[in-house]
C-alpha cells in the first residue's frame, strides 16, 4: 500500500515530454477549430471536420491555430482553417467521414 503513490509516478516517467505537449497544443488547436467549423455543420459532423483539419495540419498551423485560444477566431484564422479544409487530403477524410465541404 505505501508504494501505491509511485504508480501515477513512474506512469508519468514513461511519458514522452514531447508527446504531451503536442497532445496538449493539437488540443488547444481544436477549441479554435471547432467553433469556426460548427458555423457550417452540426456538432457531431463538425467534430469529425475538425479532426480532418488538424490531422492535415502542419506543426507551425496547429501552433498558429492554438494561438487563438480563449478568443474568437480572427479573419487570419479563419483563412488558415479554410486553406487546410481544402487541401485533398482532407476532402477524402471529409468523404469518408460523411462531411461536406466548408462553405466559403
Amino acid at each position: 500500500m505505501r508504494t501505491l503513490w509511485l504508480i501515477p509516478l513512474v506512469l508519468l516517467a514513461a511519458c514522452d515530454p514531447q508527446e504531451l505537449a503536442d497532445k496538449a497544443l493539437r488540443r488547444t488547436a481544436e477549441s479554435v477549430v471547432m467553433p469556426v467549423v460548427s458555423r457550417d455543420m452540426p456538432s457531431g459532423v463538425a467534430e469529425v471536420a475538425t479532426r480532418c483539419i488538424l490531422d492535415s495540419a502542419s506543426q507551425s498551423e496547429i501552433e498558429s491555430l492554438a494561438r487563438d485560444v480563449g478568443v474568437e477566431a480572427g479573419t487570419l484564422t479563419v483563412q488558415t482553417i479554410r486553406t487546410i479544409a481544402r487541401r485533398p487530403a482532407v476532402a477524402g477524410c471529409f468523404t469518408a467521414g460523411g462531411v461536406p465541404p466548408l462553405r466559403g
